[in-house]
């Protein structure tokens, strides 16, 4: 937070600052739509350093020196940090998870036990409450999240739509569990008490939630009813190559406990990967017998990735996954987008933008809406999650006590807009990181993701009628 001071270029106009979104946008689009599955595989990454010289170049003609620029790059690399290393281990985590039969275990069981009639709305239940528990999305997502995106393939459910059930769910809890960081982040830059601020979101967050799991649930009625064909084939198809035990659910309840007990991301991955090297000689000796080395392979496996074959088509699938080496694309991406939102600060667009933004809320509902597009524009540009709270939230804070406004409808709002839209922006942070820990594109899932879209129409529903707005006290 003192690191991202916010950077005020009075040389710099309005239609100068939004050049590089202009371009950003037209590149992306053209990108997609019309070079589609013919575009590298970097393609992205490119197009955001091409926006970010764009921004460099107006940069320079309006005083801006250089120094300042890299400076500001250097910092949102600083940040990123952290996250890259995480992505490292998830990569290797899922490796070393398929190996010592954790994951195959979690198919085995979630396909025996699981209703797949109603399996979407049970996806989005299972990873609210591990993300309310631990307070991480990306936790959520890469351990349970992982699992239930193995058994709903196994299913035959399309991937996007139980990703974005995980998703959903996952971001559930990252907004209202208190042990989550943009929870606090959200509470603190509004300037409210946490407490006060988490509360304050259940007028929100519970409706939204509870359409998101009704939705799922007409969705799951709607499909087809014979959707898992050959259950049994699948079950001795994972019984064939791996020894399947309950015991081998204590290595993600290991992970799940640490993260709760306040323990540091880095850590917990770190031992859920040592857990499941272990395990992997304890539990599946048969996956060795015919290598001359086992921690060869053991540490090519969770540094290149590992594919191990199955009778059983359906489930091929499910027995690969990424490593170490599998999430460098998405690491050059989020490195690409802290160049480009880097630059962007330091030219003082993303400042501009958000006050052209504040200069238009004229009524409640008008700094409503002028905050969510704030926060929906910091994470298409700054793609950081936590920039879309910390920018917004020092604009706008004076603004919401000028019209009586209590904080914490500001910390609200906050996170109704820019905790959740971070997961649907492909070059964002959270977007990548999710694209690639749950192997499905955000294409595919940013459709069903749908507690994310509902939360910030549903804050400005009740910033329209002026539901639950409070106002603040006499003292205050």
């Amino acid at each position: 937070m003192e690191e991202n001071a916010l950077v005020d270029n009075k040389e710099l106009n309005l239609w100068e600052a939004l050049v590089p979104v202009f371009v950003l946008i037209a590149m992306l689009a053209y990108n997609m739509l019309v070079i589609g599955e013919n575009a590298g595989d970097y393609n992205n990454q490119l197009i955001l350093l091409i926006a970010g010289a764009i921004a460099f170049v107006l940069g320079l003609f309006n005083k801006v020196k250089s120094q300042s620029i890299i400076k500001a790059i250097g910092v949102n690399m600083k940040s990123v940090l952290v996250p890259i290393v995480i992505l490292l281990l998830v990569g290797a985590l899922s490796a070393s998870w398929l190996l010592s039969g954790v994951i195959p275990a979690m198919i085995y069981y979630g396909i025996k036990l699981i209703n797949p009639d109603i399996f979407l709305p049970t996806t989005v239940i299972i990873a609210s409450i591990v993300s309310v528990a631990t307070g991480s999305s990306w936790t959520t997502s890469a351990t349970i999240g992982v699992a239930l995106i193995a058994i709903g393939r196994a299913m035959g459910l399309p991937a996007g739509a139980v990703a974005g059930a995980v998703i959903s769910g996952a971001y559930f809890g990252d907004k209202m569990s208190p042990l989550s960081d943009t929870t606090n982040l959200a509470a603190a830059m509004a300037g409210t008490k946490l407490i006060t601020h988490i509360k304050y979101m259940l007028y929100t967050t519970v409706p939204s939630i509870l359409i998101t799991i009704v939705v799922f649930f007409i969705l799951s009625l709607t499909g087809d009813s014979k959707l898992v064909q050959g259950t049994e084939a699948m079950l001795d198809a994972v019984t064939e190559r791996f020894v399947i035990s309950p015991w081998l659910f204590l290595v993600p309840l290991a992970v799940v406990i640490l993260i709760i007990k306040k323990a540091s991301p880095i850590l917990a991955l770190s031992v859920g990967v040592l857990l499941g090297l272990i395990v992997s000689y304890i539990f599946q000796p048969q996956l060795f017998d015919e290598l001359p080395s086992k921690m060869l392979f053991l540490s090519n496996s969770t540094w290149a990735g590992v594919g191990l074959s199955s009778s059983n088509e359906q489930l091929q699938g499910l027995f690969e996954a990424k490593g170490i080496v599998g999430m460098f694309g998405t690491i050059l991406l989020i490195i690409c987008a802290m160049i480009f939102g880097g630059i962007m600060d330091a030219i003082g667009a993303l400042t501009r933008i958000s006050q052209a933004l504040l200069s238009v809320a004229t009524s409640v509902f008008g700094l409503y809406a002028s905050t969510v597009a704030s926060c929906l524009t910091l994470n298409l540009t700054a793609s950081d999650q936590y920039l879309a709270i910390v920018v917004p939230g020092k604009m706008f804070q004076n603004a919401y006590a000028d019209k009586g406004l209590a904080p914490e409808n500001l910390s609200r709002t906050l996170e109704d807009s820019g905790t959740v839209t971070s997961v649907l922006i492909p070059w964002n942070t959270c977007g990548a990181y999710q694209s690639a820990t749950l192997g499905v594109g955000v294409g595919e899932y940013a459709l069903y993701a749908i507690f994310n879209y509902v939360s910030p129409f549903m804050t400005l529903l009740f910033a329209a009628f002026r539901i639950k707005i409070a106002q603040l006290s006499k003292e205050s």
